[in-house]
């Protein structure tokens, strides 16, 4: 929701929360190691936000941190994963009706 030198900020901080995330995950492909853990469970739902960061602060994640995006496909390769998430376009216009709501766009 910011805009120019601190939204650059917000991004940099944001960035480097999910390098450190990436870090602790290694070349494990869970962050338990090779099953699913409490987590996962905790962290993969943010994964549907993703799209929403990516496009509203113009840049990508996927860019900056490959091995979480891939341990991200990875969760939701498992159905109950995938089936208990929330479409990402739909959190966008969520976020799009909340920013015009609060009259930041």
């Amino acid at each position: 929701m910011e805009k120019g030198e601190d939204q650059e900020a917000a991004k940099k901080g944001f960035i480097d929360s999910l390098k450190l995330l990436e870090g602790e995950l290694g070349d494990k492909p869970y962050f338990g190691g090779e099953t699913i853990g409490y987590v996962d469970i905790a962290l993969v739902p943010f994964y549907t936000w993703f799209y929403a960061y990516e496009t509203s602060g113009n840049f990508s994640i996927e860019a900056e941190c490959p091995k979480l995006i891939g341990y991200c496909k990875r969760c939701l390769k498992k159905e109950t994963v995938s089936k208990s998430l929330e479409d990402p376009k739909k959190v966008y216009d969520f976020v799009v009706m909340l920013r015009k709501k609060f009259g930041i766009e």
